[in-house]
């Protein structure tokens, strides 16, 4: 490879079980467990994620002279853009219309998962530069014959190393719950105005009047009969919302078992019956807040399950922030305020790759304005209160 980098080979793996979970883990680190074998493996062993879903497994590995693996990316050769939440519909379709194939095209990324974090994953001591990574994912395309590839939910460094290595650049937004050194929800609501105050302190008390038991669950405490009554809950909210099922009732058993106590859930029961599960993952500095599903219609559960008590728990643990995931203009006024994703683009179509370009400008000035003005519907104290 050019760069420097003329001592490392590239391979592509179909399955992750033919990487070496320690080596894997040495290169993905420990702050996001998105990026662990133990979270990806999961998802291929359960078979949400493979040839049959349209996320055939193509994970990019680099090897030194001594073979020691000193970078990897977490990719998968994609037949469709289902379950990546950076939408690219259109440029599949112009591409199509201009008498190509967009697809396959490659993806890095977290199946079904739109949660910011590494994708280049290089050994702390390898000295890898994001160049030379990039590099690498343009030669594994040429080589696969494949329209493109996409680095998605990636982190503010490799989107910077990425675009000055000449890719494409593309933003997006979602909405994140800071901690601000909060002791405790209240000292969060202190920061509040005192009518957005009011509004989360009735929303609360109405939730926690309903008559239900709530549960903050992790590692050995969820058991199958927690993980039965989830994927009903989030068979039901796949069902409301006119999606797929992407993930198999296998798939959080897995999870549970090989994640421990990186799992956390919030748990509803209304006389001893399961009625509302929300799924967490536990980061080094963030809580991710994934999947939710509810039975019945039971007052501010929504916000209670998936906003207030993760606060409580991030609070308690000392935790910088609650990610919230895509989407919900009404988080903003729960706390979670908008902050930028990133992803990076790099299409072999020069047609393509030019009119890409130039939506991607007025996308970003577009997302841009909009953070501004969702910031001013921020419900955080603004002087005098």
């Amino acid at each position: 490879m050019p760069d420097g980098s003329a001592t490392l080979t590239l391979t592509l793996h179909t399955r992750i079980a033919d990487i070496d979970a320690a080596d894997w883990d040495a290169c993905a680190g420990a702050g996001n467990p998105f990026v662990t074998h133990a979270f990806l493996s999961a998802m291929e062993d359960s078979g949400s994620a493979g040839s049959q879903t349209g996320w055939l497994p193509q994970h990019a590995v680099l090897r030194g002279e001594d073979s020691r693996i000193v970078g990897i990316v977490p990719m998968y050769a994609k037949s469709h853009s289902y379950g990546e939440y950076v939408f690219d519909h259109g440029w599949a379709n112009a591409l199509e219309r201009a008498g190509g194939n967009y697809y396959p095209k490659l993806q890095a990324a977290v199946p079904f998962s739109p949660v910011p974090g590494p994708r280049l994953l290089r050994r702390p001591d390898s000295g890898v530069p994001i160049a030379t990574m990039a590099n690498a994912l343009q030669q594994a395309s040429k080589s696969l014959g494949v329209s493109s590839v996409h680095v998605t939910f990636c982190t503010k460094d490799e989107w910077d190393g990425l675009g000055d290595a000449g890719w494409l650049q593309r933003i997006g937004m979602q909405f994140h719950w800071e901690n601000d050194g909060y002791a405790d929800f209240d000292g969060f609501l202190a920061a509040l105005s005192s009518r957005k105050r009011k509004v989360l302190r009735r929303e609360r008390r109405d939730a926690n009047a309903a008559g239900l038991t709530f549960h903050a669950l992790s590692g050995a405490e969820i058991t199958e009969r927690h993980w039965d009554a989830f994927y009903a809950f989030y068979q039901s909210t796949v069902d409301r919302k006119w999606g797929s099922a992407y993930l198999t009732r296998s798939f959080f058993s897995m999870l549970g078992e090989r994640l421990g106590d990186k799992v956390v859930m919030m748990y509803a029961e209304s006389g001893g019956k399961p009625v509302a599960g929300a799924l967490n993952l536990v980061g080094d500095e963030a809580l991710y807040g994934r999947n939710w599903g509810c039975r019945g219609d039971w007052p501010f559960l929504h916000f209670e399950l998936c906003y207030y008590r993760a606060i409580d728990w991030a609070i308690e643990h000392g935790l910088k922030r609650v990610e919230a995931g895509a989407q919900g203009r009404h988080k903003i006024q729960r706390g979670y305020m908008p902050r930028h994703t990133y992803s990076a683009h790099w299409i072999a179509h020069t047609g393509l790759r030019r009119a890409v370009a130039s939506f991607l400008i007025e996308e970003r000035a577009g997302v841009e304005a909009e953070m501004v003005a969702l910031a001013e519907e921020s419900p955080f104290r603004k002087g005098e209160d």
